[in-house]
């Protein structure tokens, strides 16, 4: 496979990367002396096919994955060394799947978002208050605040997830397939309020399975293949119909969005519409 240089970690300023790291679960090695640094102030977007390794990469960000080798750096030093409340007050994670304690309601679910903001001393307060009325209101799910999350549909259930990420309030923010279960216009109001997050200065990791979703929302896209990174940069510079054809295997041609201006990809096998006109 051809693939697009990609800057080395020290050439970008980034306060989260990996270094060198092995990831596996127990003797399944999805990823070998993978670098890869996060550009401090991105929506960075990770993609690839399925099993490539998109969301081990995040699970070691996030500190759920512990490397056999290498580490994982969290400013300037290995993620390892920071207790779980200083981790978690520094970086954020919506996981892939989640699952609510039995009746708990959508606003005790998101005050949970502020554990990491309390201690011995600091109970619940005006501010984690805030906080949490901020981020419901922001996911439109303030509605259902009294409302248990196990009544809710899956798309509402999402939305409440997310809310408890924003409540975290953490700089750096780590999203796992974060349009899950959403229809597309949720999808998109979604990312829209990931972009007002990053335009705002957070710092975001989404994996991401639709391509054009991902070329349109990132500054920075990961591409993945068989655990290693294939080609990394700005969509417009690295996105390109050989790029999907090699790493998807997908035969394509890229346009530009007539909305956007980012890549657009346009899949030119129609062997199934042809076989449908015969009929």
């Amino acid at each position: 496979m051809t693939s697009t240089p990609h800057p080395p970690t020290s050439a970008v300023t980034s306060r989260l990367g990996t270094e060198g790291v092995t990831l596996a679960y127990d003797r399944r090695v999805v990823s070998t002396d993978l670098s890869v640094a996060v550009p401090d102030g991105s929506f960075t977007v990770i993609i690839g096919p399925n099993g490539c390794g998109k969301s081990t990469l995040l699970r070691s960000l996030a500190r759920l994955l512990k490397p056999k080798a290498g580490r994982v750096v969290l400013d300037g030093k290995a993620v390892s060394s920071y207790h779980g409340k200083e981790a978690a007050r520094i970086v954020g994670l919506l996981p892939q799947t989640s699952l609510a304690p039995d009746g708990i309601t959508v606003a005790d679910l998101v005050a949970r978002g502020r554990y990491p903001h309390q201690g011995l001393i600091r109970g619940f307060s005006a501010a984690d208050k805030l906080a949490v009325d901020r981020a419901m209101a922001a996911t439109g799910v303030a509605d259902l605040a009294s409302r248990p999350v196990d009544e809710l549909s899956g798309g509402q259930r999402q939305r409440v997830w997310v809310a408890m990420a924003l409540a975290q309030e953490t700089p750096l923010l780590l999203l796992d397939e974060p349009t899950t279960y959403l229809d597309i216009a949720h999808q998109i109001d979604l990312l829209d309020l990931f972009a007002g997050l990053h335009r705002g200065g957070s710092t975001l990791v989404a994996v991401l399975h639709d391509l054009n979703q991902a070329t349109r929302y990132a500054t920075h896209l990961i591409v993945m293949k068989d655990g290693a990174v294939a080609a990394e940069g700005p969509p417009r510079e690295i996105f390109t119909a050989d790029l999907v054809r090699e790493v998807f295997g997908l035969p394509c041609v890229v346009i530009e969005d007539p909305v956007s201006g980012t890549p657009l990809v346009v899949p030119t096998s129609l062997g199934h519409v042809q076989d449908q006109t015969k009929v």
